[in-house]
Formats: structure tokens, C-alpha cells, sequence
């Protein structure tokens, strides 16, 4: 006896994915659409807003001259910092021997200056740290500047 393929009566297939998945998912309403957008646009310029006035606020930036071993305890280091005039930043200056352990660290106060005093209205003051080291120096570097919070 043979059995009758029950196989070629089965339902289509879209039925029998739906019967065994569930039914097609509803689309997200139009409101629902609407809202997504807008906080996607208010969180984009929240964070415009946020990167403009970082980068407003001027930071204190920092370029390597020259270095020089005044005798096996002493080194200078000359470094210009670039800042907003009435400003004062911190710089902290190594020196460091030829395996690159640090040998010598100062933090280094850079004032306000005064917007005539340069040709950028200021901005840039030229400066020599002198550092005591405990080994002899081969190299000197500065390694960060910041701005000094004026409410301190």
C-alpha cells in the first residue's frame, strides 16, 4: 500500500513560515519614525555644540627648541608655549639620560603676557627651564602644558 504525499498539500509556503515564525512584524508608526529623528538631530547638535566650544576655549599648546647639558647635574631646556595672552599655563619639563629614564622634572608656571609684547598679539612666549638632574641628561623635552584654572 502507498501512502499519499501529504507534502504537495501542505499550505504555501509563506503560511507555513508564518505558522511556525508568527506573522509579518508591524512597521514602526510614523510618530514613532518622526521621534527617532528628531533626538537623532538634537543629540548631533548637542555634540557640534559641544567639540565648538572645546575647541573655543583656546588650549595651551607647547613646541620643543632646543636642549643643552650645562654639566653632569644640570640641564636647559628652551620650549616655546603658545597660549591666550591673559592666560597662565603649567608646563612640566624632563630631562631624560640615554635610556630614556627621567633624570631630571620641573613644573614650569608660564604667566599672562601681554598682547604687545609679540608679533601674534602675545599668544607665543618663548622660555629656558633650567633642570637639576641626578645623572647626566642627553635629552630635554617638555613633556605636557596646561591651563591654570583662575578660580584657584
Amino acid at each position: 500500500m502507498t501512502s499519499e504525499d501529504l507534502s504537495a498539500t501542505e499550505l504555501p509556503a509563506s503560511n507555513s513560515l508564518a505558522n511556525r515564525y508568527g506573522g509579518q512584524k508591524r512597521g514602526m508608526a510614523r510618530k514613532t519614525q518622526r521621534n527617532i529623528v528628531i533626538a537623532a538631530l538634537v543629540l548631533g547638535i548637542g555634540f557640534a555644540a559641544y567639540v565648538a566650544t572645546g575647541s573655543a576655549q583656546a588650549p595651551v599648546t607647547f613646541k620643543d627648541i632646543g636642549y643643552s647639558t650645562i654639566d653632569g647635574t644640570q640641564a636647559e631646556v628652551d620650549y616655546q608655549v603658545t597660549k591666550y595672552p591673559g592666560a597662565t599655563a603649567k608646563c612640566a619639563v624632563k630631562a631624560m639620560d640615554s635610556k630614556f629614564a627621567v633624570v631630571g622634572w620641573k613644573v614650569v608656571e608660564v604667566g599672562p603676557n601681554q598682547p604687545e609684547e609679540n608679533a601674534d598679539g602675545g599668544r607665543t612666549t618663548a622660555q629656558r627651564t633650567v633642570l637639576r638632574t641626578e645623572s647626566p641628561a642627553v635629552s630635554g623635552v617638555v613633556d605636557s602644558c596646561w591651563i591654570v584654572d583662575s578660580g584657584k
